[in-house]
């Protein structure tokens, strides 16, 4: 479990490592069942846990990027990395249940044998281990606020639910016998299906992060009541959040008392800016206006 000395970057990374080393496990496990199984339902699990490698690694990668400090190139840091990163793991996902869709439809037009029952026992194992993972990498993604880990959170459900269709895919295969031996090839076509629904549920997030939309208006609420706590402090005008990474920069304009000096303005947006960075950790910067009233 991640450390409470850790930075959000290096709880998001561990959490993406050991993904990959639990996904690298499970894609030969699949895979070697599948092949001496003779189900591709299994063998396109493995395919998959096999993407999931390679797209847990461009995470990887995106995290590392996004942990960046700013630099005179990338003034507001490098946070935009992760959105992207996530926007990526979306179209390997769309790709892969493209694939695993054409190939289930040529394996129900050309008849084949049934799956071996052990098959189930390693799909029972994968999904357990995958649900595991999943609430693992949900949970370290919303408390760090990271687009990237819960991407990848939802790229480990999504596997876990195509074990779980190609387990009742091949049940129904061995039970049936002869003439059920497409079952296993259903599964496999209804896992694509799932697989392009996530993919969408984890473009539309980093869309929005991409295209600054707003956040969740508590947290704008949140802002704005810490500011007007400050003392010299009338109203508010403006409260503009935009998420980069894992962190949030705000814009305020506050309203303070017009016969205020430059100097006496000056403390005040000072005393907002520290106070919302100190109740908020998840800001990384507060830009204060003042205007006056």
């Amino acid at each position: 479990m991640a450390s409470n000395q850790q930075t959000p970057a290096e709880q998001g990374i561990q959490s993406i490592s050991r993904g990959i080393a639990i996904n690298i496990g499970l894609a030969v496990v699949k895979g070697l069942g599948g092949i001496a199984g003779n189900s591709y339902a299994l063998i396109a699990d493995a395919v998959e846990s096999a993407a999931d490698v390679v797209t847990s690694l461009v995470a990887y990668w995106g995290l590392r990027v996004a942990s960046r400090k700013p630099d005179e190139r990338h003034p507001y840091g490098h946070g935009k990395a992760e959105p992207l990163t996530a926007l990526f793991l979306s179209f390997c996902l769309t790709a892969a249940a493209v694939l695993i869709g054409y190939q289930s439809i040529e394996n129900v037009i050309q008849p084949h044998k049934n799956p071996e029952p052990f098959t189930l026992g390693i799909l029972a194992l994968v999904v357990v281990v995958k649900e595991l993972l999943f609430r693992y990498q949900r949970r370290i993604g919303q408390a760090i606020g990271s687009t990237t880990v819960q991407a990848d959170a939802v790229h480990q459900r999504s596997d876990a639910f195509t074990s779980i269709a190609a387990f009742i895919g091949i049940s129904i295969a061995i039970i049936g016998g002869d003439g059920y031996e497409s079952a296993d090839d259903y599964a496999a076509l209804f896992a694509s299906a799932f697989i392009i629904y996530n993919a969408y549920a984890i473009f539309r997030p980093a869309l929005s992060e991409i295209m600054d939309e707003a956040p969740p208006a508590v947290l704008a609420e949140q802002v704005r009541d810490i500011a007007l706590n400050v003392a010299g402090v009338s109203g508010l005008d403006k409260c503009l959040i935009r998420k980069m990474g894992s962190y949030y920069f705000v814009d305020l304009h506050v309203l303070v008392p017009a016969q205020l000096t430059v100097r006496e303005g000056h403390t005040i947006a000072h005393e907002v800016k520290d106070a919302v960075r100190q109740r908020m950790p998840q800001v990384t910067d507060v830009l204060v206006h003042i205007e006056p009233q």
